[in-house]
């Protein structure tokens, strides 16, 4: 069965050591993430986790069971297959001299990237995009030398009405209080 790389979206709660506890479940069942993102979402106390790894539809779908029962987190869905905006973001410190200087900002136009710092040897760009766009901006200013490269990892969004929101879904396992019966 071919691999293949799945999004993966998790609704969290916003506590230490959850992440580290999703990343060590991802270490022990020998995946590898290829991208992790985590920022707070609509909901306060809430935080919104997309994970890329490289796996079978099998694999992933076990691993995405194994993660809901993780404490703290609320919700995880394989958003692959859905209809989804993906996105990331790269700055790009490129060697730029008077003499390439313009070729490099003809490049970035055509990407509809930014400039953001220029310095006497260099140039520092914006660019945000899916992944395919990110690679194909890097791969052509490679040629006028890349100083330095940082990349979020990608983010995922459903288009339309489909949502992973967390005000349709249930509590976190840790505010669910158990029930002591007293004989």
């Amino acid at each position: 069965m071919a691999t293949t790389k799945h999004a993966l979206v998790a609704l969290v709660s916003d506590k230490p050591g959850v992440l580290n506890r999703i990343a060590s479940l991802f270490r022990r069942r020998g995946f590898n993430i290829e991208s992790i993102a985590v920022g707070h979402s609509e909901v306060t106390g809430i935080s919104r986790v997309t994970i890329v790894v490289d796996g079978t539809t099998t694999q992933v779908e076990q691993v995405r069971k194994q993660l809901e029962k993780v404490v703290d987190v609320i919700k995880v869905s394989d958003v692959t297959g859905n209809s989804t905006i993906t996105r990331e973001l790269a700055l790009i410190k490129v060697k730029a001299t008077t003499a390439n200087r313009s070729e490099i900002i003809q490049v970035v136009d055509i990407f509809r990237a930014n400039i953001v710092d220029v310095s006497s040897d260099s140039v520092m760009i914006e660019v945000t995009g899916d992944d395919e766009k990110v690679n194909s901006l890097y791969k052509l200013l490679r040629s006028f030398g890349i100083k330095e490269i940082a990349r979020t990892g990608t983010i995922a969004m459903t288009r339309g009405s489909l949502t992973s929101s967390i005000t349709e879904e249930r509590k976190p396992k840790s505010q669910v209080k158990s029930k002591k019966t007293v004989q």
